[in-house]
């Protein structure tokens, strides 16, 4: 085939949730990710190993990433020939999400600078080493993205995402009573339906 997908999972997911897939995109190869890290220093090495070895088969490639995974993808295939990308509960601005994790577990920039890194409640650690990396690394991404959102998210805010939709070419569809976690039957039913129409 011409056309490939690479699929970029979220936090907890598994490259094999390509594979779901595959219905929704008929003539595509799909490609999934597959890595245990979620530092992007470290995940952009495997993220770009698979682009190169797409690139070698596919003329025309396509992105899907989930959660974290679209965080990731950006930031590593931003200046790469990718065609379009669909994001399904994106984080699309990493800094905002630290701070609000930060906020959220009632740390500050000094006590995180200090500690480099605190463990919360609600099981992430958060890291000096990621946020100032972050800062240090911003992602211009210039990619035709369309973007699924769940209206109860309770990890990204809605006015994150307007903001990132106002400022890219991107376009948005948000699920009602939708989780970040698409995982009931109603749920997937829609993340299916999106994605047939997006891509």
């Amino acid at each position: 085939m011409e056309k490939a997908i690479l699929y970029i999972h979220g936090k907890g997911g598994s490259y094999l949730e390509a594979e779901n897939y595959k219905k929704n995109c008929p003539g595509f190869d799909i490609i999934g990710i597959d890595y245990n890290d979620y530092f992007p220093w470290i995940v952009q090495n495997q993220i770009k190993a698979a682009y190169d070895e797409a690139c070698k088969g596919h003329e025309h490639i396509y992105i899907i990433a989930n959660s974290v995974g679209a965080y990731l993808a950006m930031h590593t295939l931003q200046n790469c020939k990718i065609e379009k990308a669909l994001f399904i509960s994106p984080v699309l601005d990493m800094e905002r999400l630290i701070l609000d994790m930060m906020q959220w577990a009632n740390v500050t920039e000094q006590e995180l600078y200090e500690k480099r890194k605190i463990p919360t409640d609600f099981g992430e650690t958060l890291s000096w080493e990621y946020l100032n990396y972050v800062r240090k690394n911003p992602i211009e991404w210039s990619i035709p993205t369309k973007i699924l959102y769940a209206e109860k998210d309770n990890l990204i805010s809605h006015k994150t995402v307007d903001a990132f939709v106002e400022s890219h070419n991107a376009t948005l569809t948000v699920m009602k009573n939708g989780e970040h976690w698409f995982h009931t039957e109603e749920q997937v039913i829609f993340l299916n339906e999106w994605m047939k129409k997006a891509i």
